[in-house]
Protein backbone atom coordinates (compact mmCIF):
# COMPACT_ATOMS: atom_id res chain seq x y z
CA UNK A 1 0.00 0.00 0.00
CA UNK A 2 1.20 3.64 -1.28
CA UNK A 3 0.10 6.63 1.07
CA UNK A 4 0.83 10.03 0.02
CA UNK A 5 0.12 13.04 2.36
CA UNK A 6 -0.82 16.78 1.53
CA UNK A 7 1.84 19.23 0.96
CA UNK A 8 2.90 21.24 4.14
CA UNK A 9 1.76 18.44 6.43
CA UNK A 10 3.33 18.77 9.78
CA UNK A 11 6.20 16.79 11.07
CA UNK A 12 4.05 15.79 14.44
CA UNK A 13 1.53 14.58 12.31
CA UNK A 14 3.26 12.40 10.09
CA UNK A 15 4.45 10.74 13.36
CA UNK A 16 1.08 10.17 13.89
CA UNK A 17 0.35 8.32 10.76
CA UNK A 18 3.35 6.11 11.22
CA UNK A 19 3.19 5.35 14.36
CA UNK A 20 -0.18 4.20 13.73
CA UNK A 21 0.96 1.81 11.22
CA UNK A 22 3.61 0.77 13.19
CA UNK A 23 1.41 -0.04 15.90
CA UNK A 24 -0.53 -2.72 13.24
CA UNK A 25 2.53 -4.82 13.12
CA UNK A 26 3.37 -3.04 9.52
CA UNK A 27 6.72 -2.10 8.02
CA UNK A 28 6.76 1.42 7.08
CA UNK A 29 9.41 3.05 4.17
CA UNK A 30 9.12 7.12 4.28
CA UNK A 31 10.18 8.96 1.04
CA UNK A 32 10.33 12.70 1.73
CA UNK A 33 10.07 14.95 -1.47
CA UNK A 34 10.23 18.48 -1.51
CA UNK A 35 6.47 19.93 -1.31
CA UNK A 36 5.08 15.91 -0.84
CA UNK A 37 5.60 12.53 1.62
CA UNK A 38 4.84 9.16 0.61
CA UNK A 39 4.43 6.59 2.68
CA UNK A 40 5.18 2.90 1.43
CA UNK A 41 3.67 -0.22 3.63
CA UNK A 42 5.18 -3.26 4.14
CA UNK A 43 3.02 -6.35 5.47
CA UNK A 44 -0.26 -7.52 5.62
CA UNK A 45 -2.37 -4.30 4.86
CA UNK A 46 -5.76 -6.37 4.66
CA UNK A 47 -6.67 -5.47 7.54
CA UNK A 48 -6.65 -1.86 6.74
CA UNK A 49 -9.27 0.29 5.69
CA UNK A 50 -8.62 2.19 2.49
CA UNK A 51 -11.30 4.66 3.67
CA UNK A 52 -10.27 5.22 7.14
CA UNK A 53 -6.84 5.72 5.85
CA UNK A 54 -7.93 8.42 3.50
CA UNK A 55 -10.71 10.71 6.10
CA UNK A 56 -7.26 11.81 7.25
CA UNK A 57 -7.34 15.25 6.75
CA UNK A 58 -3.52 15.16 6.22
CA UNK A 59 -3.60 11.74 3.72
CA UNK A 60 -3.51 12.90 -0.20
CA UNK A 61 -4.66 9.42 -1.56
CA UNK A 62 -4.29 5.76 -0.92
CA UNK A 63 -3.07 3.15 -3.77
CA UNK A 64 -2.95 -0.41 -2.80
CA UNK A 65 -0.11 -2.20 -4.69
CA UNK A 66 -0.62 -5.80 -6.00
CA UNK A 67 2.46 -6.84 -7.15
CA UNK A 68 4.27 -8.79 -4.15
CA UNK A 69 7.16 -7.10 -3.86
CA UNK A 70 8.01 -3.88 -1.88
CA UNK A 71 11.58 -2.60 -1.50
CA UNK A 72 12.12 -3.29 -5.06
CA UNK A 73 9.12 -1.57 -6.19
CA UNK A 74 9.45 1.74 -8.45
CA UNK A 75 6.09 2.56 -7.08
CA UNK A 76 8.21 3.07 -3.45
CA UNK A 77 11.03 4.28 -5.15
CA UNK A 78 10.47 6.75 -8.21
CA UNK A 79 14.20 7.43 -8.68
CA UNK A 80 16.60 5.17 -9.82
CA UNK A 81 19.19 3.24 -7.71
CA UNK A 82 22.72 3.34 -8.67
CA UNK A 83 24.83 0.36 -7.28
CA UNK A 84 28.28 1.46 -6.12
CA UNK A 85 30.66 -1.41 -6.28
CA UNK A 86 33.92 -0.30 -5.17
CA UNK A 87 34.07 2.84 -6.87
CA UNK A 88 32.07 1.88 -10.35
CA UNK A 89 28.49 3.19 -10.47
CA UNK A 90 26.11 0.98 -12.32
CA UNK A 91 22.67 2.19 -13.25
CA UNK A 92 20.74 5.35 -13.14
CA UNK A 93 22.17 7.34 -16.78
CA UNK A 94 25.48 6.52 -15.59
CA UNK A 95 27.73 4.48 -18.09
CA UNK A 96 27.52 0.80 -19.47
CA UNK A 97 29.65 -0.71 -17.49
CA UNK A 98 31.59 -4.25 -19.19
CA UNK A 99 33.00 -6.82 -16.84
CA UNK A 100 35.22 -9.28 -18.68
CA UNK A 101 36.95 -12.18 -17.27
CA UNK A 102 37.21 -16.35 -17.42
CA UNK A 103 34.21 -18.52 -17.01
CA UNK A 104 37.09 -20.18 -14.41
CA UNK A 105 40.11 -18.84 -12.38
CA UNK A 106 43.60 -21.20 -13.44
CA UNK A 107 46.06 -19.57 -11.46
CA UNK A 108 47.38 -16.53 -10.26
CA UNK A 109 49.04 -15.58 -13.96
CA UNK A 110 46.20 -16.39 -15.66
CA UNK A 111 44.09 -14.29 -14.01
CA UNK A 112 46.91 -10.93 -13.95
CA UNK A 113 47.31 -11.42 -17.40
CA UNK A 114 43.55 -11.45 -18.42
CA UNK A 115 42.57 -8.88 -15.98
CA UNK A 116 45.27 -6.50 -17.37
CA UNK A 117 43.25 -7.07 -21.24
CA UNK A 118 40.48 -6.62 -19.88
CA UNK A 119 41.61 -3.21 -18.29
CA UNK A 120 43.20 -2.53 -21.57
CA UNK A 121 40.19 -2.83 -23.92
CA UNK A 122 37.90 -0.50 -21.51
CA UNK A 123 36.58 -3.24 -19.27
CA UNK A 124 35.46 -2.23 -15.54
CA UNK A 125 35.40 -4.57 -13.44
CA UNK A 126 36.89 -8.19 -13.29
CA UNK A 127 34.77 -11.64 -13.47
CA UNK A 128 36.23 -15.11 -12.12
CA UNK A 129 34.88 -17.99 -11.20
CA UNK A 130 36.44 -19.27 -8.40
CA UNK A 131 33.47 -21.94 -7.26
CA UNK A 132 32.29 -23.73 -10.00
CA UNK A 133 28.39 -25.00 -10.05
CA UNK A 134 28.80 -27.51 -12.73
CA UNK A 135 26.58 -30.25 -14.15
CA UNK A 136 28.80 -32.80 -13.95
CA UNK A 137 30.13 -33.38 -10.49
CA UNK A 138 33.65 -35.13 -12.66
CA UNK A 139 33.52 -31.26 -14.49
CA UNK A 140 36.18 -28.93 -12.80
CA UNK A 141 34.97 -27.07 -10.14
CA UNK A 142 36.99 -24.20 -9.41
CA UNK A 143 40.18 -23.46 -7.21
CA UNK A 144 37.98 -22.31 -4.54
CA UNK A 145 40.00 -20.13 -1.96
CA UNK A 146 43.00 -19.92 -3.99
CA UNK A 147 41.24 -18.49 -6.52
CA UNK A 148 39.76 -15.93 -4.97
CA UNK A 149 43.19 -15.54 -3.90
CA UNK A 150 44.43 -15.04 -7.31
CA UNK A 151 41.67 -12.69 -8.53
CA UNK A 152 43.09 -10.59 -5.27
CA UNK A 153 46.05 -10.36 -6.78
CA UNK A 154 44.71 -9.13 -10.22
CA UNK A 155 42.64 -6.18 -8.60
CA UNK A 156 45.55 -5.37 -6.77
CA UNK A 157 47.77 -4.96 -10.24
CA UNK A 158 44.45 -3.46 -12.22
CA UNK A 159 42.60 -1.77 -9.53
CA UNK A 160 39.77 -3.56 -11.37
CA UNK A 161 37.15 -4.74 -8.73
CA UNK A 162 36.34 -8.28 -9.29
CA UNK A 163 33.08 -10.39 -9.38
CA UNK A 164 32.94 -13.68 -8.35
CA UNK A 165 29.77 -16.05 -7.67
CA UNK A 166 28.84 -17.57 -3.80
CA UNK A 167 27.37 -20.42 -3.89
CA UNK A 168 27.11 -21.31 0.09
CA UNK A 169 26.64 -19.61 3.38
CA UNK A 170 30.33 -21.03 4.80
CA UNK A 171 31.97 -19.03 2.33
CA UNK A 172 30.06 -15.30 3.04
CA UNK A 173 32.71 -14.57 5.39
CA UNK A 174 35.88 -14.70 2.67
CA UNK A 175 33.27 -13.17 0.17
CA UNK A 176 32.86 -10.37 2.41
CA UNK A 177 36.60 -9.87 2.84
CA UNK A 178 37.65 -10.12 -0.76
CA UNK A 179 34.81 -9.96 -3.30
CA UNK A 180 33.53 -6.46 -4.25
CA UNK A 181 30.36 -7.77 -6.61
CA UNK A 182 28.63 -11.03 -5.19
CA UNK A 183 27.52 -13.42 -7.53
CA UNK A 184 24.11 -14.86 -6.80
CA UNK A 185 24.01 -17.80 -9.86
CA UNK A 186 21.12 -18.81 -12.30
CA UNK A 187 21.02 -22.34 -9.99
CA UNK A 188 20.84 -20.51 -6.84
CA UNK A 189 18.30 -17.56 -7.53
CA UNK A 190 15.84 -19.32 -5.64
CA UNK A 191 18.41 -20.96 -3.00
CA UNK A 192 16.21 -18.82 -0.45
CA UNK A 193 18.16 -19.79 2.57
CA UNK A 194 21.06 -17.66 0.79
CA UNK A 195 19.51 -15.28 -0.22
CA UNK A 196 18.45 -14.61 3.40
CA UNK A 197 21.99 -14.52 4.42
CA UNK A 198 23.51 -12.84 1.45
CA UNK A 199 21.03 -9.97 2.30
CA UNK A 200 22.91 -9.32 6.00
CA UNK A 201 26.13 -8.75 3.96
CA UNK A 202 28.12 -5.65 3.16
CA UNK A 203 28.65 -5.82 -0.59
CA UNK A 204 26.40 -5.29 -3.42
CA UNK A 205 24.70 -8.49 -5.34
CA UNK A 206 24.70 -9.81 -9.22
CA UNK A 207 21.90 -11.44 -9.21
CA UNK A 208 21.01 -14.01 -12.07
CA UNK A 209 17.68 -15.22 -13.31
CA UNK A 210 17.23 -19.08 -13.12
CA UNK A 211 17.09 -21.09 -15.94
CA UNK A 212 13.22 -20.91 -16.00
CA UNK A 213 12.11 -18.67 -13.52
CA UNK A 214 9.68 -16.32 -14.81
CA UNK A 215 10.36 -12.10 -13.87
CA UNK A 216 8.60 -11.98 -10.97
CA UNK A 217 9.90 -14.84 -9.80
CA UNK A 218 13.65 -13.18 -10.23
CA UNK A 219 12.19 -10.07 -8.58
CA UNK A 220 10.46 -11.66 -5.78
CA UNK A 221 14.22 -12.83 -5.12
CA UNK A 222 15.77 -9.41 -4.98
CA UNK A 223 13.20 -8.55 -2.80
CA UNK A 224 14.65 -11.29 -0.17
CA UNK A 225 18.06 -9.86 -0.14
CA UNK A 226 16.60 -6.07 0.36
CA UNK A 227 14.46 -7.18 2.72
CA UNK A 228 17.30 -8.80 4.80
CA UNK A 229 19.22 -5.10 4.75
CA UNK A 230 21.14 -5.37 1.56
CA UNK A 231 19.89 -2.75 -1.42
CA UNK A 232 22.18 -2.83 -3.26
CA UNK A 233 21.27 -5.51 -6.12
CA UNK A 234 21.79 -5.47 -9.78
CA UNK A 235 19.39 -8.04 -12.01
CA UNK A 236 21.73 -9.85 -14.41
CA UNK A 237 19.95 -11.55 -17.53
CA UNK A 238 21.66 -14.44 -18.78
CA UNK A 239 19.20 -16.45 -21.12
CA UNK A 240 16.46 -19.16 -19.86
CA UNK A 241 16.06 -22.47 -21.32
CA UNK A 242 13.68 -23.18 -24.10
CA UNK A 243 13.23 -25.93 -27.23
CA UNK A 244 15.79 -23.75 -29.27
CA UNK A 245 19.01 -26.18 -29.75
CA UNK A 246 21.03 -23.33 -31.25
CA UNK A 247 22.27 -21.31 -28.20
CA UNK A 248 22.69 -22.23 -25.09
CA UNK A 249 19.94 -20.78 -23.69
CA UNK A 250 17.59 -18.07 -25.79
CA UNK A 251 18.44 -14.14 -24.32
CA UNK A 252 15.23 -12.69 -22.92
CA UNK A 253 16.08 -8.96 -24.00
CA UNK A 254 12.37 -7.79 -22.95
CA UNK A 255 13.57 -8.08 -19.58
CA UNK A 256 15.38 -4.90 -19.91
CA UNK A 257 12.77 -2.50 -20.24
CA UNK A 258 10.18 -4.60 -18.08
CA UNK A 259 12.89 -4.62 -14.93
CA UNK A 260 13.46 -0.71 -15.31
CA UNK A 261 9.68 -0.20 -15.46
CA UNK A 262 8.56 -2.81 -12.49
CA UNK A 263 11.54 -1.37 -10.35
CA UNK A 264 14.77 1.00 -9.52
CA UNK A 265 17.41 -1.58 -9.68
CA UNK A 266 19.90 -1.53 -12.45
CA UNK A 267 20.19 -4.94 -14.89
CA UNK A 268 23.08 -6.25 -17.35
CA UNK A 269 23.14 -8.58 -19.77
CA UNK A 270 25.49 -11.63 -19.63
CA UNK A 271 25.86 -12.75 -23.54
CA UNK A 272 28.18 -15.29 -22.94
CA UNK A 273 26.16 -18.03 -21.22
CA UNK A 274 22.91 -16.62 -23.04
CA UNK A 275 24.31 -17.38 -26.25
CA UNK A 276 27.15 -20.34 -25.54
CA UNK A 277 28.93 -19.19 -28.84
CA UNK A 278 31.79 -16.59 -28.83
CA UNK A 279 30.42 -15.39 -32.69
CA UNK A 280 27.01 -14.26 -31.07
CA UNK A 281 28.18 -12.51 -27.83
CA UNK A 282 28.96 -9.15 -30.00
CA UNK A 283 25.52 -8.89 -31.76
CA UNK A 284 23.76 -9.75 -28.42
CA UNK A 285 25.90 -6.76 -26.55
CA UNK A 286 25.05 -4.54 -29.29
CA UNK A 287 21.39 -5.18 -28.96
CA UNK A 288 21.32 -5.33 -24.97
CA UNK A 289 22.92 -2.03 -24.84
CA UNK A 290 20.21 -0.66 -27.45
CA UNK A 291 17.68 -1.63 -25.02
CA UNK A 292 18.50 -0.10 -22.01
CA UNK A 293 21.17 -2.89 -20.03
CA UNK A 294 23.11 -1.11 -17.46
CA UNK A 295 25.91 -2.98 -18.33
CA UNK A 296 27.66 -6.22 -20.02
CA UNK A 297 28.96 -9.22 -18.27
CA UNK A 298 30.94 -11.15 -20.96
CA UNK A 299 33.46 -14.28 -20.31
CA UNK A 300 37.05 -12.97 -21.98
CA UNK A 301 40.24 -15.30 -21.73
CA UNK A 302 43.51 -15.31 -23.89
CA UNK A 303 43.50 -18.48 -24.87
CA UNK A 304 39.70 -19.68 -25.11
CA UNK A 305 40.68 -22.69 -26.93
CA UNK A 306 42.32 -24.16 -23.61
CA UNK A 307 40.29 -22.55 -21.37
CA UNK A 308 39.30 -24.98 -18.00
CA UNK A 309 35.75 -24.43 -18.39
CA UNK A 310 33.40 -22.62 -21.13
CA UNK A 311 36.43 -21.86 -24.15
CA UNK A 312 33.38 -21.91 -26.55
CA UNK A 313 31.55 -18.54 -25.64
CA UNK A 314 34.45 -16.94 -24.47
CA UNK A 315 36.24 -14.16 -26.40
CA UNK A 316 39.63 -12.57 -27.03
CA UNK A 317 41.15 -9.67 -25.37
CA UNK A 318 41.35 -8.02 -28.85
CA UNK A 319 37.76 -9.12 -29.87
CA UNK A 320 36.39 -7.73 -26.57
CA UNK A 321 38.12 -4.68 -27.00
CA UNK A 322 36.02 -4.55 -30.65
CA UNK A 323 32.73 -5.30 -29.04
CA UNK A 324 33.46 -2.67 -26.28
CA UNK A 325 33.87 -0.17 -28.83
CA UNK A 326 30.79 -0.46 -31.36
CA UNK A 327 28.97 -1.01 -28.18
CA UNK A 328 30.12 2.91 -26.90
CA UNK A 329 28.80 3.61 -30.54
CA UNK A 330 25.23 2.13 -30.16
CA UNK A 331 25.09 3.46 -26.40
CA UNK A 332 25.67 7.11 -27.62
CA UNK A 333 22.81 6.65 -30.01
CA UNK A 334 20.64 6.21 -26.63
CA UNK A 335 21.85 8.70 -24.34
CA UNK A 336 24.75 6.58 -22.80
CA UNK A 337 28.20 6.56 -22.97
CA UNK A 338 30.61 3.24 -21.75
Amino acid sequence: MIISTKKGTPQEELQKIISGFEAQGLEVTLIRGTDYNVFGLVGDTTKINDKVVAANPWVESVTRVSAPYKKANRLFHAADTIVDVAGVKVGGQEKVVVIGGPCSVECEQQAVDIARAVKAAGGRMLRGGAYKPRTSPYAFQGLGTEGILDLVKAREETGLPIVSELMSEDRIGEFEEYVDLVQIGARNMQNFQLLKAVGKMHKPVLLKRGLANTIEEWIMSAEYIMAGGNENVIFCERGIRTFEPYTRNTLDLSVIPIIKEKTHLPIIIDPSHATGNWRYVEAMSLAAVAAGADGLIIEVHTDPEHAWSDGAQTLKPEKFRQVIEKCRAVAHVVGRDI
